[in-house]
């Protein structure tokens, strides 16, 4: 494995399915049969999720609802998503625990740095529900700083594109993708990979951004063997020749 150690960031739209909301148990189901490949090979996850199949706290502020209780209705949302997986990947006979930035102690643990190291050390998979457990922080945030304090090699984020396009390549058929992309040419470009708070943490922290489709079988286990899925996003110069035109869809 490339990887030792990864965080996985996951939409909550992904939990959809072909659903208008809510949750789908197929795709939890076949998001829980990835982890526990990798889980199988040795390898630490961390998984942060979305809540935007449920409620998005950006969405609720620009139709007039306050923003600070916007987004504690999002993060409660991405508890929801976390404790579906949670018991989707116990389903399948490997231990989970979900750590939730706001304290639930009824349902999840507290997000303490030395108990997630601990529960990794141990071969769990760790979900962190709530987000940063702050409003204005974007989930996308919350997996470069959670990342950041599990020592993880790479944040893997997953999408239902195979990687990061000039443009939206619903729009623009001829719109190319990177192989290898800078953090700052992600910045200077305006790409739609993560946030700029996101992207800044993980250009501080040296860890790489790995930007892939996860919907299609074995993606997540050829990813983190290191074979060549997606986009990678890093310190390193663009490669220009990593370019190919593929008009597929566009996430989010």
């Amino acid at each position: 494995m490339k990887y030792g150690r990864v965080l996985l960031k996951l939409s909550g739209e992904a939990l959809m399915g072909e659903q208008k909301g809510g949750i789908d148990p197929s795709v939890v189901h076949h998001v829980a049969e990835q982890v526990k490949d990798i889980s199988c090979k040795g390898v630490g996850i961390g998984i942060v999720i979305g809540g935007g199949n449920i409620f998005r706290g950006i969405a609720g502020a620009t139709k007039g609802m306050d923003r600070v209780t916007a987004d504690h209705m999002g993060m409660l949302a991405t508890v929801i998503n976390s404790l579906a997986l949670q018991d989707a990947i116990e389903r399948l006979g490997i231990q989970a625990r979900v750590l939730s930035g706001i304290e639930m102690q009824r349902i999840a643990e507290p997000f303490i740095r030395r108990r997630a190291m601990s529960h990794l050390e141990k071969g769990r998979v760790v979900i962190f529900g709530a987000g940063t457990g702050n409003p204005f922080f974007s989930t996308d945030t919350a997996a470069a700083l959670r990342a950041t304090e599990i020592e993880a090699d790479v944040v893997m984020k997953a999408t239902n594109v195979d990687g990061i396009y000039t443009d939206d390549p619903k729009k623009v058929p001829d719109a190319a993708r990177f192989d290898h992309i800078s953090y700052q040419d992600v910045l200077e470009k305006g790409l739609k990979v993560m946030d700029a708070a996101a992207i800044a943490i993980c250009r501080e922290s040296g860890i790489p951004i790995l930007v892939f489709d996860m919907n299609t079988p074995g993606n997540l286990i050829a990813a983190v063997q290191g074979q060549p899925i997606g986009t990678l996003v890093d310190g390193g110069d663009q490669r220009q020749e990593g370019f190919r035109t593929q008009p597929l869809g566009f996430d989010n």
